[in-house]
């Protein structure tokens, strides 16, 4: 089959997820066929560097003939079981004792699902399951951030905080309210982002305070929101954040399926910004993407009131747990350890990335260049001196994660912020090429946009 015939069937029988199915349709999607280390292949034979490790989880990168042959060998041995009634295997045992090694020490206990939205559909759950067996059952109150992403299921979509999902959900679940997200090039100009970090954890006690103490169950957010354009929190946010929770006796909920598993330089995110949080759901780079695999490592708070107070849970997933997809995660975890692949983040790739990446800064349409350790990005700017945006009928970020492409690079747009996340066994010559790749399709971009009839919107900020 050729390109074109692969682009019919998708056009006559497939719906993407969050895309423009007529548009896609009249423009035909991207075949991609191959992958080995950091690249892809397309079905036209263009070499791609994956500059956002698939959908944020490829850490280990692609190819990897160990995880294939981890899933080989527990297809043939036990492909599937369920670990509903009172049943267990050896993959899940040792996967979820693994995850509790790696974890903050408070944390000894996991529940697995199929993917990160279930994960958060399964915080939901438990939480408001903690506070009734404590005796509180009006603690039913959960608090995200604006902008927020927590999966695209309907308990996901009602904790993050987009609005266009929100817009398309129909009535969200009740008992969820949002607060202003501590996104400083985009909201805090100025004030220092000493200042606006205080600024928006303020904003967590006054909503809470709003709601009722008695009533607030729990905090959601990630250590970096990724979806929302790989926003990095001012220094100043998190230790405030922690000082509310505890002045209020409020559960904190740590989303990490983006940046658990060494995205920041450590296991996990929390671990990045001392925190220790009461669950952390996780996926993504807990297989590396192979197979679909989730779950919410829980706290000692929370899982010994589960256990000792409980009586049955009624909340679970066919594939909990699935044999094959814990094999895999395992072997995946194995890898990432053994080969010091979280350390060389840390230690090495983290830094010689900020300092590349960096170099964008000096670009006409780059208002700002921000990375913590495999995760950055770009503001696309009409005016350097001013933050001036460019009009949003222009689509600039759509225009230049375009060219991305075109030139062998797959960034991300999220309006008019470019992103990238590579896979975390990326070398420092690819980093190199990312940065070249990304400032070839920024001078397009540049081009293009200095043609357009009307170049700028006043600045919202």
């Amino acid at each position: 089959m050729q390109t074109q015939d692969y682009q019919a069937l998708d056009r006559t029988h497939h719906l993407h997820p969050f895309t423009d199915f007529k548009a896609l349709g009249e423009e035909g999607s991207r075949v991609v066929t191959h992958a080995e280390g950091v690249y892809l292949r397309d079905s036209e034979g263009n070499r791609i560097l994956d500059g956002m490790a698939g959908l944020w989880c490829v850490n280990l990168g692609y190819g990897r003939r160990e995880l294939v042959e981890a899933a080989t060998a527990q297809l043939e041995q036990l492909p599937y079981y369920n670990t509903f009634f009172k049943t267990t295997h050896p993959p899940a045992v040792r996967l979820a004792e693994k995850l509790c090694k790696l974890a903050p020490s408070h944390i000894n206990q996991v529940f697995f699902t199929g993917s990160g939205s279930e994960a958060n559909d399964t915080v939901l759950r438990m939480v408001r399951r903690y506070w009734a067996l404590k005796g509180r059952p009006d603690k039913q109150w959960i608090i995200g951030r604006e902008n927020g992403y927590h999966g695209s299921t309907l308990a996901g979509m009602s904790l993050g905080g987009m609005a266009p999902m929100h817009a398309q959900g129909g009535p969200c679940v009740p008992g969820i309210a949002h607060i202003r997200q501590p996104y400083w090039f985009g909201e805090g100009q100025g004030m220092s982002p000493e200042a606006f970090g205080r600024e928006c954890a303020a904003a967590l006690e006054a909503k809470i305070l709003e709601l009722g103490e008695d009533r607030v169950a729990a905090f959601i957010a990630e250590p970096v929101q990724g979806a929302g354009g790989a926003i990095m929190p001012p220094e100043s946010y998190w230790p405030a954040v922690k000082k509310v929770l505890a002045k209020y006796d409020i559960l904190l909920v740590v989303d990490e399926v983006i940046c658990g598993f060494g995205r920041l330089g450590e296991w996990f995110g929390s671990q990045h910004y001392g925190l220790e949080p009461d669950l952390m759901p996780v996926a993504k780079g807990l297989s590396s993407g192979y197979l679909p695999i989730g779950g919410v490592l829980v706290g000692d708070r929370v899982a010994e009131t589960l256990v000792e107070e409980g009586g049955e849970f009624f909340h679970g997933f066919t594939y909990s747990g699935h044999p094959t997809c814990a094999a895999v995660a395992l072997k995946n975890l194995e890898l990432l350890e053994a080969e010091g692949v979280v350390d060389r983040v840390r230690e090495d790739l983290g830094s010689y990335l900020a300092e590349r990446w960096a170099s964008l800064a000096d670009h006409p349409i780059v208002g700002e260049a921000r990375s913590l350790g495999l995760m950055a990005a770009l503001e696309l700017v009409a005016d350097k001196t001013t933050g001036q945006r460019f009009d949003k009928s222009l689509g600039a970020g759509n225009l230049c994660r375009d060219l991305c492409f075109a030139s062998g690079l797959v960034m991300r747009s999220v309006g008019d912020t470019m992103i990238i996340a590579p896979p975390l066994v990326i070398r420092r010559e690819e980093i190199d090429e990312l940065v070249e790749l990304a400032r070839r399709a920024l001078d397009e971009t540049a081009r293009r946009l200095t043609h357009a009839p009307h170049m700028q919107e006043e600045p919202t900020a």
